[in-house]
């Protein structure tokens, strides 16, 4: 299981309508330059289903036997 430093906080959550006003920009901004990007590395892993610890470049070389001459 994946391990991330996020933790869900339910009463941060409001309920609102599609006429209100976001307030993404001032949240993200009140976030120091590491934290925004731990937070957009987390999304990325989300996005893509990518987990590091189990995720490797995968082998493109082979070992083959030359032909006798």
């Amino acid at each position: 299981m994946r391990q991330t430093p996020f933790r869900f906080d339910k009463t941060a959550l409001s309920i609102g309508t599609l006429q209100d006003e976001p307030d993404d920009l001032s949240y993200w901004l009140s976030k120091t330059p590491d934290e925004r990007l731990v937070a957009m590395e987390l999304m990325r892993q989300i996005n893509y289903d990518y987990d590091p610890a189990t995720d490797r470049i995968p082998r493109i070389l082979e070992v083959t036997q030359r032909p006798q001459r």
